[in-house]
């Protein structure tokens, strides 16, 4: 078991820095963006070919991985493309200077290696363990998890796409579909899928380890670089934002409050 987290740590630092590298050669740290989910689905098949967990468990982890993942990566270059770098690492190139180069390997794609690593344990921990070999409830009842997650995550990601892609007045707020339930369904969708995950894992021994992962995603799209800093550029950018954050739900999805325009 020690062995395939160790190539996988491995695999990881070797893959960052090889995106690293190209991003100093294209001067665009923003694909560290599309890397996330096929840095993870990475890890996945590595974990598939050396784990000697149940093959149908096995299966199970690397389906679902590679459709989050390869879905993810898709839909953030189609987003990015042809927009240049994502502002975020504009406004570190500034501040840094001349030490960008190097202080993005840590902040930026080292940073997301580690966390790469700690979100999949799941994905890790439920294809190592021969045991069960069989598919379980909590195998069944992880995959809904997922499937739900998915569902509002990829859904909510089109929406707001034809939104966005359709002329619309200054301050318009997208509260449609989806997003008449929830101000950020596809943040609540990975939440979601990695909590699936998670309940798949507790399906083999030692699979509460797993925890740290869908804990570790729920807290960054809550507080770190989901909810809390989308919020916060809206708030400044669009007056119509405050009536919709009194309205509908942050995160879980639920029905809205009066008062909606």
């Amino acid at each position: 078991m020690l062995e395939v987290f160790l190539l996988n740590a491995i695999l990881v630092v070797y893959a960052v820095i090889l995106i690293w590298i190209i991003s100093l050669i294209i001067k665009d740290a923003s694909i560290a963006d599309v890397f996330w989910g096929l840095g993870i689905v990475l890890i996945a098949w590595n974990t598939f070919f050396m784990g000697e967990g149940y093959h149908g468990r096995k299966m199970l982890m690397l389906v679902l991985t590679n459709i989050w993942g390869i879905r993810l990566a898709g839909h953030i270059f189609w987003r990015n493309r042809g927009k240049g770098e994502d502002y975020r690492y504009r406004e570190m190139r500034h501040r840094h200077g001349g030490k960008f180069w190097l202080i993005s390997f840590f902040e930026v794609f080292l940073l997301q290696g580690f966390l790469m690593f700690i979100i999949s344990l799941p994905v890790q921990i439920g294809q190592i363990s021969a045991q069960p070999a069989v598919v379980t409830g909590l195998d069944i009842i992880g995959s809904m998890f997922w499937i739900t997650g998915f569902l509002f995550e990829a859904v909510g990601d089109f929406q707001l796409a034809r939104f966005l892609a359709r002329p619309s007045p200054e301050g318009t707020v997208m509260n449609r579909g989806l997003w008449a339930y929830s101000r950020h369904p596809n943040y609540f969708g990975e939440a979601c899928m990695w909590w699936g995950f998670f309940v798949i894992a507790l399906s083999v021994p030692f699979g509460m380890v797993a925890l740290v992962s869908p804990l570790t995603i729920t807290f960054l799209l809550l507080r770190v670089s989901g909810v809390a800093m989308l919020e916060r550029d809206l708030k400044q950018t669009n007056p119509k934002y405050d009536e919709y954050i009194r309205t509908t739900s942050a995160f879980i999805p639920w029905f809205p409050k009066r008062g909606r325009e």
